[in-house]
């Protein structure tokens, strides 16, 4: 795994550790006008911004992931890094990079999955939560776990400063497991 795609919908703080990092990224992905576009921009990473046609019922979610696949095809990706992705995508992904597809998620899955697990592990009342980096499937924030990092939930945290403390946290925690996985590709090729 040498040809890292990253797949990005926010600010791009994510993309940037990953980045730092030294990683092979080779694109990013986007499926809407963000941050991390002039992240990417910023260190001369390719960027392709396949727009999402639609957030209502009516958005064709395969139609969707096969353009998403086809930029990733285009640029030789052999690594899917998802790093804020707010779209779920579908089979074909899955298809084409089964296995190679990673994923940050901010609580300790099992717990807590989906697009509010901040405010789940706060109205949960935890005193602790975390991130959790997996191999993405099919099913939403499933897949096997590569690592987790908890994080305290502190008496008056609120979503955005238990986010923060969360991020900190996958900034560093993500890019670790990265680069241990393309280790060990290394040594299995």
């Amino acid at each position: 795994m040498r040809r890292i795609g990253v797949l990005a919908s926010g600010s791009g703080t994510i993309f940037q550790a990953l980045s730092e990092a030294g990683l092979p990224l080779v694109v990013m992905i986007t499926d809407r006008p963000c941050g991390a576009i002039e992240r990417a921009e910023e260190v001369g990473l390719a960027v392709e911004l396949v727009t999402r046609d639609s957030f209502g019922d009516d958005f064709d979610r395969r139609a969707y992931t096969e353009r998403v696949v086809a930029a990733l095809e285009h640029h030789q990706v052999d690594l899917v890094v998802m790093a804020g992705f707010m779209t779920i995508l579908d089979q074909p992904v899955h298809d084409v990079f089964g296995g190679r597809i990673t994923n940050t998620h901010p609580s300790l899955l099992p717990a807590f999955k989906g697009a509010h697990a901040i405010a789940d592990a706060l109205a949960a009342g935890v005193t602790t939560t975390g991130c959790t980096v997996h191999f993405a499937t099919l099913a939403v924030d499933d897949g096997p776990i590569l690592a987790q990092e908890a994080v305290p939930v502190l008496p008056g945290d609120t979503e955005e400063s238990l986010h923060e403390r969360i991020k900190e946290v996958e900034r560093r925690l993500y890019p670790e497991v990265l680069l241990s996985l393309i280790k060990e590709s290394a040594i299995n090729d």
